[in-house]
């Protein structure tokens, strides 16, 4: 199930960067960035939480960063673009997109940050695995939610999805169902009531918090294998088009990109966000295959919105 590795191009490095955290201890060793400085976008307590972290590793190499709070998923955006920031990172790959297409916009993605999975819960099953005939699964009624759980039970092995809907599947590009699953679609909030009545449901972060559902009662998440989710899901630190190889930004990614990132992000999250990114990565990304419409379920989830 590795297909969706292609859903998103991507385009030769001009200047590689680092990501083993080489890059790191090199810095501080030759004092490449002492003295300069940045500013950082961020929409919310949880990225400024863990961005603090990065400011304590580039303070060490006498670098400043300076973290601006922003209230919503607007200004992050058009502050980067008109210059009142350096990066911004609150965003994934899809709401990026969606951003350019609609603003005339240049932001381009420098490298992943997290992601928040998309769970499959049961109270029925301990594994998708046990899934029987005519079972039914329930999934989010909005385009990106829904359309996530159907290529989710892709990755899984249990049904196929056509290619040619991209990110955002319906029930009707499914083109095998070997299961005869049903597919129940309902509101996002409403999926962890269903549990006992369907085989399984696919259920944002936080409405499974809410619930009180938690990592590990999940029976599948499409964090599981990063490498075959589409990239279109991850969170991204952004900047502008003309500004991909600025060094400065680049050892900026090698920074967020550490184990010390990592563990306070599971810590913020309580294991909920995953660290996106793997050394496979290669940046700036292509954008241009990624242009499909995307649906307002940024407004239904917190961890899936612009996150």
């Amino acid at each position: 199930m590795k297909k969706f590795v292609k859903k998103l191009s991507v385009v030769a490095l001009s200047s590689a960067l680092a990501l083993a955290g080489l890059g790191h201890v090199a810095a501080q060793e030759a004092g490449e960035f002492d003295g300069q400085s940045l500013t950082v976008g961020v929409a919310s307590d949880y990225e400024q939480e863990v961005w603090d972290v990065v400011v304590d590793l580039a303070a060490e190499e006498g670098i400043e960063v300076e973290i601006v709070l922003f209230t919503d998923y607007v200004q992050p955006n058009i502050a980067l673009q008109d210059g009142s920031v350096d990066l911004n990172a609150f965003q994934h790959i899809t709401f990026l997109n969606e951003w350019n297409e609609a603003n005339d916009g240049d932001l381009t993605p420098l490298g992943f940050t997290y992601v928040a999975p998309l769970r499959a819960y049961s109270d029925s099953i301990t594994s998708l695995d046990e899934l029987q005939d005519s079972d039914v699964i329930a999934i989010p009624n909005d385009p990106t939610n829904g359309g996530r759980a159907l290529l989710a039970l892709e990755q899984a092995g249990v049904i196929e999805v056509d290619d040619a809907a991209g990110i955002l599947p319906t029930v009707d590009d499914v083109t095998a169902n070997d299961l005869n699953l049903v597919f129940e679609e309902l509101e996002a909030a409403q999926l962890p009531n269903v549990l006992p009545d369907v085989a399984a449901a696919f259920i944002n972060n936080n409405f499974a918090l809410d619930f009180g559902l938690t990592v590990d009662n999940a029976i599948f998440s499409d964090g599981d294998d990063l490498e075959s989710l589409a990239a279109d899901y991850k969170n991204v630190i952004a900047t502008r088009a003309a500004d991909v190889d600025n060094p400065l930004y680049q050892h900026i990614v090698e920074l967020y990109q550490s184990d010390a990132v990592a563990d306070k992000l599971a810590e913020v999250s309580q294991g909920a966000d995953l660290p996106a990114w793997t050394e496979e990565d290669a940046y700036p990304l292509d954008l241009s295959e990624n242009t499909e419409e995307s649906a307002d379920s940024e407004e239904e989830d917190s961890d899936e919105s612009a996150e």
